[in-house]
């Protein structure tokens, strides 16, 4: 399952009010480091879609989220369950680390 975009208008439905847990990476275009993860997360949406959502936020087009969360650097990995943010995980990361993080804070 490809990751999807999400906004600051769709952020409340598509991530607070998912039924399973949503991992949102905040980018940049400008972020070569963002750039980097990208082909992962996909990769890594299409193996645990059955666990878990991976979507996308562009915080130059979308200001609040990014605010309301404290992202202060890119790009940042943010896990939520249940509405919540329980885990976050900051920089770029091969695919195995990347995963294998995620799969730990499931």
């Amino acid at each position: 399952m490809p990751t999807k975009a999400v906004t600051d208008a769709s952020f409340a439905t598509d991530v607070l009010g998912s039924d399973k847990p949503v991992l949102v990476d905040f980018w940049a275009d400008w972020c070569g480091p963002c750039k980097m993860i990208g082909p992962a997360l996909e990769e890594i949406s299409d193996e645990l879609a059955d666990r878990v959502s991976i979507v996308k936020m562009d915080i130059m087009e979308n200001t609040q989220v990014p605010g309301d969360v404290g992202v202060q650097t890119i790009p940042l990995m943010v896990l939520f369950k249940d509405g919540k943010p329980v885990a976050q995980k900051l920089g770029a990361a091969p695919k195995s680390q990347l995963k294998g993080w995620l799969e730990s804070v499931l």
